[in-house]
């Protein structure tokens, strides 16, 4: 009955079944969801631009334009070949708007490419050396694995990553705190030349989980297995018996 009346009038009806979408298009159109079918007040009318349906890539859209309101929501488009070149689109897309995202909340940054990973292992070394008993084993075992990070940039492009880890520990030593891995080259060099930076606090709550999720394992002593439900039981005979004191 709604939709007759709307078509009476030629009322344009969009049926927005994702929570989400309905989020965004309130955002889009400065609009309030109402919750009952009643008239709206006037602060929960949204405006638009222009709103059309078109084809893009054989699927039909609604675009809905609205450029002179001050809208802040924007539709990136992304077309190619095959799906796993659209993931990879959508995943550097995605990282980086959570990028930028991130730096408007804290903006320091710190050199990448592995820089930073080989600081805190050599830091970590020198203070595992401080320490005594079991402890200085499992700092210099922490310290040791930072070394995934250079490991994993060289053999992914083709280095020696035991070559290339010894070159970063003895650039670090000589004071050359920003020496990273350039994979264009092959080389290590001062990473801050290249403009290539991490975000801190990227960096920050990536070692955090890392860390809380080992430490979390290690304090596992003991894994109990569930029986499986069903089957015969242990005392049962092989003739359906079962078994008497």
């Amino acid at each position: 009955m709604a939709l007759h009346f709307c078509e009476r009038y030629k009322l344009m009806v969009l049926k927005i079944s994702s929570k989400f979408e309905l989020r965004r298009f309130c955002r889009t159109t400065g609009a309030v969801a109402i919750l009952k079918l009643s008239q709206p007040n006037a602060d929960e009318l949204g405006y638009a631009d222009s709103v059309s349906v078109e084809e893009i890539g054989g699927t039909r859209v609604i675009v809905i334009k609205n450029e002179e309101g001050g809208n802040s929501v924007a539709t990136v488009v992304l077309r190619g070949s095959t799906d796993s070149i659209l993931d990879d689109l959508e995943r550097a897309v995605d990282d980086g708007v959570n990028t930028y995202k991130s730096m408007c909340r804290d903006s320091r940054i710190i050199p990448g490419a592995a820089a930073t990973e080989i600081e805190l292992a050599k830091r970590l070394k020198e203070f595992s050396l401080k320490e005594t008993g079991l402890d200085q084993y499992a700092v210099a075992k922490f310290a040791e694995s930072f070394e995934m990070v250079p490991r994993t940039l060289a053999e992914n492009a083709g280095l020696s990553a035991m070559d290339v880890i010894s070159s970063l520990y003895a650039e670090h030593a000589s004071g050359n705190v920003k020496v990273g891995i350039d994979l264009e080259e092959g080389a290590c060099k001062d990473i801050t030349t290249l403009k290539i930076w991490d975000l801190y606090v990227t960096k920050f709550f990536a070692l955090k989980y890392s860390a809380d999720a080992a430490c979390t394992v290690l304090r596992v002593d003991q894994i109990i297995m569930a029986k499986p439900a069903g089957g015969p039981r242990r005392d049962a005979q092989p003739g359906g018996g079962m078994d008497e004191d």
